[in-house]
């Protein structure tokens, strides 16, 4: 029968296929979507009554509806694009998306995700690492600028020894620096509690060369004594007149002509060329002082002094600021009165200060160092060479790694005038072999008093003990100083 005949047959054939082809079934257009397309001649299987059924929903002739096909296209093509030419992603699963590597979109979701998040997060992370940096870019500029606008210039002196420059020294070993250290006793401004403002006049009322040798090794301070008698050259005065040239008192040439005067007096004493010139005032010691946390010293004798605001009993301390000031300034009441003594415990002092500072690593230290510095800038008038942080740091950098026992402190030789024993005057030839060995930047060799006074002996019974003439040959020995050095226990000597 007809009816027994189109079932078993399958579905009517398709008007517009040729004779003689079969249709595709669907299972094969996913599996092989660049497989042969329909009508190419190709062997394809017969499809089943029940293969439309299994994937899509049949029309009342047996086909797949329009829309369905063109859902299942649309599939294939996606699948093709997310898995790429060499078939990994989603694409290169089987049917059903199973099989190894299978992701699903649901796995898809969830890496965007994190991804999203990830980025976030570096996005964040990398705009609040340079919101820090400006921000401690911006403190350091503020931090330099802030001590660099501390530090006063000399500009006056500078000009003075400019017109002077044919009379000065030349520099014998030019990486070698000579700096003059001048404590200036003015009672001006906030220094006016430590006695009379005499119309804001000064005197240097300490004074100190130091010498920084080449290599940076070691470094010599010589205290010129402020009752020694000298030849101080004409100079400018601050009415503009110029003074007479003298012989007179040390520490006048600062009263009559200031640094500039001094440095020249200086340099015609010594033949030592001047480098640069620092001017701290009483205010500014203190600060330096309390700066480290105070300086240790050790004292034989309590002291008592009202006129230097001192009162200290005897034993080993720390002194604070203003107590540092009083010990270093006190002269009545401390030994036999003299300055001569006031400067060995300034000498002393400033190796302790030194001590303390390298031994508690203050100038490798930024948050420690920054305290000292803006005590010792604000109490500071330089030259023009050193009027700049930068200039101030690249000079305590050479100091840096100077050994305490290398960091050396001397009195220049001498002994009371003759004419007036308050006043000093050079003892020759020791003071002129001082000078040119720092002239020359050869090693000077500071022992302390007793030591030396012991050897002084020993050296005039060797002497004694032998005929006339014995050891004339031998080399003559390296001059020898009483001093100290940085490395000193107060407490021990």
């Amino acid at each position: 029968m007809d009816a027994d005949v189109t079932d078993s047959a399958g579905p009517p054939s398709d008007p517009g296929r040729p004779a003689g082809d079969k249709p595709q079934s669907r299972s094969q257009e996913e599996s092989v979507p660049g497989g042969p397309a329909p009508g190419d001649g190709g062997d394809d299987p017969v499809e089943s009554p029940g293969t439309a059924g299994s994937g899509q929903e049949a029309g009342p002739t047996g086909e797949p509806h329009a829309a369905g096909a063109a859902e299942a296209a649309e599939a294939a093509g996606s699948g093709a694009a997310e898995g790429g030419s060499d078939g990994s992603g989603p694409a290169a699963a089987g049917p059903g998306g199973s099989g190894p590597g299978a992701q699903t979109w649901a796995d898809r979701s969830k890496d965007g995700a994190v991804v999203a998040r990830r980025r976030r997060w570096l996005r964040w992370t990398a705009l609040a690492a340079s919101f820090l940096v400006l921000v401690a870019a911006g403190v350091g500029w503020w931090v330099y600028k802030k001590l660099d606008g501390n530090i006063t210039t000399d500009t006056s002196a500078a000009a003075e020894l400019k017109a002077y420059e044919e009379e000065r020294p030349t520099p014998v070993v030019m990486d070698a620096r000579n700096i003059l250290l001048i404590g200036s006793d003015s009672r001006a401004g906030e220094n006016s509690e430590y006695g009379r403002d005499d119309g804001g006049s000064q005197r240097s009322d300490t004074t100190i060369l130091l010498h920084l040798a080449a290599d940076r090794k070691s470094a010599t301070a010589v205290s010129l004594p402020r009752d020694l008698m000298v030849e101080v050259p004409g100079c400018r005065t601050a009415d503009d007149k110029k003074s007479r040239e003298r012989f007179a008192q040390f520490n006048s040439a600062f009263e009559t002509g200031g640094t500039a005067c001094t440095i020249r007096t200086v340099e015609r004493m010594t033949g030592i060329r001047v480098d640069h010139h620092m001017v701290v005032d009483f205010n500014g010691f203190k600060e330096m002082v309390d700066a480290v946390d105070g300086v240790e010293i050790c004292l034989e004798k309590p002291i008592d002094d009202k006129d230097a605001h001192l009162e200290l009993p005897a034993g080993r301390q720390t002194l604070n600021g203003e107590e540092a000031l009083g010990y270093v300034r006190a002269r009545k009441s401390l030994g036999n009165g003299s300055d001569t003594e006031r400067m060995e415990r300034q000498q002393q002092f400033l190796g302790a200060l030194v001590n303390k500072m390298q031994s508690n690593g203050v100038l490798l230290n930024p948050t420690r160092l920054y305290p000292v510095l803006d005590a010792a800038t604000k109490s500071l008038t330089t030259d023009p060479g050193l009027d700049s942080l930068r200039d101030l740091y690249d000079l305590v950098r050479g100091m840096r790694d100077v050994p305490t026992d290398q960091v050396q402190f001397l009195t220049v030789p001498r002994q009371p005038y003759r004419q007036d024993p308050n006043r000093d005057e050079l003892v020759e030839p020791d003071a002129g072999e001082l000078f040119r060995q720092l002239r020359e930047d050869r090693p000077v060799a500071v022992v302390p008093a007793d030591e030396l006074e012991e050897a002084r002996q020993d050296q005039e019974r060797t002497r004694d003990g032998k005929p006339d003439g014995a050891g004339s040959e031998s080399p003559t020995p390296t001059p020898t100083y009483s001093g100290s050095s940085a490395a000193d226990d107060l407490c021990k000597q």
